[in-house]
């Protein structure tokens, strides 16, 4: 557990230019202790804890305005930068070293307790404002833009902006998909 505290802390510090120290990161980001909190949170789940798992998770999100399900499954060096409206649901996959900005959902389209939330693979950067909304999945090193709405799949190194557009990252190629 020590570890992976510290790898937050290193990550942090690594992403968000305006922190000076670990220190100040420890006391100051929300982002950070939301996370914590749902790793706390996450092992009280899967120990069939559940409502203490949902009074940490509630606690977190009146604390930090970020809402993590703690069903959800988040990987290492996770980032929430400027976290408030930040809402991850209880099926979602998040993979390793992903950012996210302040207001963005990971949401489900139907009431069903199946698999509803996205799953986010590795190196994702999810912009400000950005909506992925149901059983869909973001490929490794993708970018939702500010304020995108995605609502199918997205491709591996693909960018994706506004609601109905990806641009691949793939070299030699200008190809613009509708989603």
């Amino acid at each position: 557990m020590l570890k992976r505290i510290s790898e937050d802390i290193r990550t942090g510090l690594a992403l968000d230019p305006a922190a000076r120290n670990g220190f100040e990161l420890i006391l100051t980001t929300q982002g950070i202790h939301a996370v914590w909190c749902y790793r706390v949170a996450h092992k009280l789940w899967s120990g069939k804890f559940f409502t203490l798992a949902r009074l940490v998770s509630n606690w977190a999100k009146l604390w930090s305005g970020i809402e993590i399900h703690p069903a959800a499954k988040i990987g290492r060096r996770f980032v929430i930068d400027h976290g408030n409206g930040v809402v991850i649901g209880a099926t979602a996959v998040i993979g390793d070293d992903v950012l996210v900005y302040h207001q963005v959902t990971l949401g489900g389209n139907q009431n069903t307790k199946e698999k509803r939330h996205p799953t986010i693979g590795n190196h994702v950067v999810l912009g400000a404002g950005a909506k992925v909304i149901g059983n869909i999945s973001v490929g490794n090193g993708s970018s939702i833009g500010a304020n995108a709405v995605v609502t199918k799949a997205v491709p591996a190194n693909s960018i994706v902006v506004g609601t109905n557009q990806i641009r691949s990252r793939a070299p030699k190629t200008d190809d613009t998909y509708t989603i």
